[in-house]
C-alpha cells in the first residue's frame, strides 16, 4: 500500500488534508466540462432563496434510493427517541482518521465505536466532506484518501490540484480522457454543481427542481419505475401497475425478466388462487383455523412442482454424480448441472462455472470470508458492512477481522432503516478491502440502494459481496447489471429446499481464490506432497453435494421464473401496502423498519404486550409469524428494541389473509 511518504508533495495527512479531498470530485468534473470559473470556487452549493438547507452533511445531495440527509448539524444521524444507540456511527475522530498516517478508529475485529456518539463534533469536522476520487485508474489496487494543504476556499485550480496528485497530471489525463465514468460519480455526490448531462454545464439544476416543484433536489430524478423496488430517487415508493410488463427472457427456457426502466408485452392479471392451489402446505388446519403463513422471511413453503422433482430423483435417479459411467450417474449429473443452470439464468450470470453450490447463503458468505479475506485481506485494512445486516453477513467478517486484524466499519442507518448514503462514502478508502451488504434487510424489509453501492465501491477498485438473500423471493436479479461481484442466496428462502443454495462470483474472482475446504471431486491429482486442484466451481465443491436440493432448487427457480417476477413484485406491493396501512390501525401497535423502498416484511412491537405472547396468540388463531430478534440484533437495537413479531408476505398470501391477520391481533388480551 502507498503511504504519503512515498510523495515528494508534502502531503499532510489527517482532517486538515481531507479538506481538499472534500473539493476533489466537483472541482475536476466541472473542469472537465469546461463550466468557467467554477473550479476555482469554494465547494459550496448555491441554494436557493426561501426555504434554507441545514448545514454541514445537509448540503450535500441525499443519497442514491431516497435516503435522508442526517439530521444534526454536524451531519450525525438523528437519535430516535429514547437517546442514540452506541456503537452504530462513527463519530468525528473516527471520520478524521480516515487519512492515511492516522490510528484506525476502534479495534481490529470490532466494529463501529465502543462509546455512545452523543459528544458533538469538533468544528475541523465541519470541513470534511467524505467525497472520495472520481476515477479508479492508479498504479495501486486500491487509491488512497489524497490530501492537500490549506483550507477549501484557498485550493489552487483543479490542474493544480491533479498536478500534486499522485500520478500527476497523467492521473487528471486520465480522468478527463474517461469523464462520463467520473462525471456519473462527481453527480451522485453533488448534483448541485455537477450536471448530470454534460451538455447541461453550467445550468443549476436544483435552482431549477426547485423552481419547478417547490422543494430541493439532492439526487437526480430518476426515471419512473414500474416496480417498487426500482424506484431510486427520492419520495414515496410508487405502486406497480396492476399488469406489469415483462420482456422475453434472453435465455433458452421459461423465465420472463424484467427491466430496470422499462418496457414490452403485458403479463396476464396475477392469479394468487390459481397460485395457491400448488402448495399443498398452505391446505391444512392449524389449532382448528386455517393456516395463515407469515413467516415467509424465515422460510418458504414448497410448490408441488419442487416437492415432485426432489421425490422423482430420489425414486428413479439417485446416483452420485460426475464420477461413474453407468446410466443412473448420467442422469443425476444432467439434473445436478441443470439446477446450476437453473441459477445461472435466474441471476443472468455469464456462464454456469460461476455459480457455487453452497448449503445456503451462511455458508457462500463464509467461504467468501475465508478464501478470498484470507487471501487479501490484512492487518489495518477495512470491511464494510451496513447496522442492517444478518448475523450471518457480521460474525463471519469479525471471525475473519480477529484473525487478521482488520478492522470492521459500519455504514448507520436512519430511523426509517435506510442507509446513510454519505457516510457510506465517507467510509470508503485506500483501506477498504470489501463491502458486504444486504440487498433487503431481513428484520426491517429495507430495500438498499445495492446498484449504487456498488458502483462507488468499484470506484476504489473494492469488490462487493450482494446477500440476497430476502431479495431473491421478490424480485428480479440480474449479476452483470448490478456489477455484482459476489451474490449470495438459499434456495428454502425461493421455495426450494433446506440445505441447498448457491454463491455467485465474477469468474476472475473464484479463479483467484484458494479453495476453502478439500476433500474428493475437487481435485485434478493428489499425491502426499501435492494436490492440484480443478477450477471453479468444482474447486469449491469438495466431496457429494446436495444433488436432490440442486435438482429442487432448478425446479423452484424455474417455477418462480414461470409465474414471473414482476408479477410477484407488484402483487406483493400491493398486498404490503394493504397490511400496513391495517397495522397502523392496531391500538399501540409500532412499526420498525419504514424504508421508502421496501419488500414484504413487517417488523412491529405492541405496547404493553411481549412479543412471544403476541405470536402465541396468532398461532391459537392458525397464523404463523416470527418472534424474537430474527438474527439482526444490532438492526433492532437501532430501534431501541432487542426483538419484535415479524410478519412477512409471499405471493401466496392474500388479502384474506391480512383480514385475518389483523382481526387477530385488534382481539389481543390488554392488561
Amino acid at each position: 500500500m502507498t503511504t504519503p511518504e512515498a510523495f515528494p508533495t508534502g502531503i499532510p495527512s489527517g482532517v486538515a488534508g481531507e479538506r481538499a479531498h472534500a473539493d476533489l470530485v466537483g472541482r475536476l468534473a466541472r473542469e472537465i466540462y469546461g463550466q468557467g470559473q467554477a473550479a476555482s470556487q469554494p465547494f459550496t452549493p448555491a441554494l436557493p432563496s426561501g426555504p434554507q438547507a441545514p448545514q454541514g452533511f445537509e448540503g450535500l445531495p441525499q443519497g442514491p434510493g431516497g435516503a435522508p440527509l442526517p439530521s444534526a448539524s454536524v451531519g450525525l444521524p438523528g437519535a430516535p427517541a429514547g437517546g442514540q444507540p452506541s456503537g452504530l456511527q462513527p463519530d468525528a475522530s473516527a471520520l478524521a482518521a480516515r487519512s492515511f498516517g492516522a490510528p484506525p478508529a476502534g479495534l481490529p475485529g470490532l466494529f463501529g465505536p465502543t462509546l455512545p456518539n452523543l459528544a458533538p463534533a469538533s468544528p475541523a469536522f465541519l470541513d470534511v466532506a467524505a467525497i472520495p476520487p472520481v476515477h479508479p485508474a492508479s498504479p495501486r489496487s486500491g487509491l488512497p484518501d489524497f490530501s492537500l494543504p490549506g483550507a477549501p476556499t484557498s485550493l489552487p485550480s483543479a490542474p493544480a490540484l491533479a498536478a500534486a496528485l499522485p500520478g500527476g497530471p497523467e492521473l487528471y489525463r486520465q480522468i478527463a480522457a474517461d469523464h462520463p465514468r467520473a462525471n456519473a460519480f462527481a453527480h451522485a455526490l453533488s448534483p448541485h454543481l455537477v450536471p448530470a448531462d454534460p451538455s447541461r454545464a453550467g445550468v443549476d439544476e436544483a435552482q431549477e427542481h426547485f423552481g419547478r416543484t417547490g422543494r430541493l433536489s439532492r439526487a437526480p430524478e430518476a426515471p419512473t419505475s414500474d416496480y417498487y423496488f426500482l424506484n431510486l430517487g427520492p419520495g414515496p415508493a410508487r405502486k406497480a401497475p396492476a399488469s406489469p410488463r415483462v420482456e422475453p427472457s434472453r435465455h433458452r427456457g421459461p423465465a420472463p425478466r424484467v427491466t430496470s426502466h422499462g418496457a414490452s408485452p403485458v403479463a396476464a392479471p396475477f392469479d394468487v388462487e390459481h397460485v395457491r392451489r400448488d402448495f399443498p402446505a398452505l391446505h391444512q388446519s392449524v389449532n382448528g383455523h386455517p393456516l395463515v403463513w407469515l413467516d415467509n422471511a424465515a422460510t418458504t413453503h414448497k410448490p408441488k412442482a419442487v416437492i415432485d422433482a426432489t421425490s422423482e430423483f430420489y425414486a428413479r435417479h439417485n446416483s452420485n454424480i460426475h464420477r461413474a459411467a453407468h446410466t443412473l450417474a448420467a442422469r443425476s449429473t444432467d439434473l445436478f448441472e441443470g439446477g446450476r443452470e437453473a441459477v445461472r439464468r435466474f441471476l443472468n450470470a455469464p456462464s454456469k462455472d460461476d455459480i457455487v453450490f453452497l448449503r445456503g447463503t451462511t455458508e457462500a458468505i463464509n467461504l467468501v470470508a475465508n478464501s478470498y479475506g484470507r487471501a487479501n485481506i490484512g492487518p489495518g485494512d477495512e470491511i464494510i458492512l451496513s447496522t442492517i445486516e444478518h448475523h450471518a453477513n457480521i460474525v463471519p467478517w469479525q471471525l475473519l477481522a480477529q484473525a487478521t486484524g482488520a478492522t470492521i466499519r459500519v455504514i448507520p442507518v436512519n430511523d426509517r432503516g435506510e442507509i446513510i448514503f454519505e457516510q457510506y462514502a465517507a467510509l470508503l478508502s485506500g483501506r477498504t478491502k470489501i463491502v458486504s451488504v444486504t440487498h433487503v434487510a431481513n428484520a426491517l424489509g429495507t430495500v438498499n440502494p445495492v446498484r449504487e453501492i456498488i458502483a462507488l465501491a468499484h470506484a476504489y477498485g473494492v469488490p462487493v459481496l450482494v446477500d440476497a438473500a430476502q431479495s431473491s423471493p421478490h424480485m428480479p436479479l440480474d449479476v452483470q447489471a448490478l456489477d455484482a461481484d459476489f451474490l449470495v442466496f438459499s434456495g428454502h428462502k425461493v421455495f426450494g429446499p433446506t440445505g441447498i443454495g448457491a454463491l455467485y462470483g465474477k469468474a476472475h474472482l473464484l479463479e483467484a481464490m484458494p479453495p476453502w475446504q478439500g476433500g474428493g471431486h475437487m481435485i485434478h491429482d493428489v499425491t502426499f506432497t501435492k494436490t492440484v486442484y480443478k477450477g471453479a466451481p468444482e474447486k469449491f465443491e469438495a466431496g457429494t453435494p446436495d444433488i436432490a436440493g440442486a435438482v429442487g432448487l432448478g425446479a423452484a427457480l424455474d417455477y418462480l421464473e414461470s409465474v414471473g417476477l414482476p408479477a410477484i413484485a407488484a402483487y406483493e406491493h400491493d398486498l404490503l401496502d394493504y397490511a400496513q396501512g391495517g397495522l397502523a390501525e392496531v391500538r399501540g401497535l409500532r412499526l420498525i423498519g419504514t424504508a421508502r423502498e421496501k419488500a414484504s416484511v413487517m417488523s412491529f412491537v405492541i405496547e404493553g404486550q411481549e412479543n412471544e405472547a403476541v405470536a402465541h396468540h396468532l398461532d391459537a388463531h392458525g397464523i404463523a409469524v416470527r418472534s424474537g430478534h430474527h438474527c439482526a440484533l444490532p438492526a433492532l437495537r437501532r430501534f431501541g428494541v432487542d426483538q419484535s413479531v415479524r410478519a412477512s408476505l409471499a405471493f401466496y398470501n392474500t388479502r384474506e389473509d391480512v383480514d385475518v391477520f389483523l382481526k387477530v391481533l385488534h382481539a389481543l388480551p390488554r392488561r
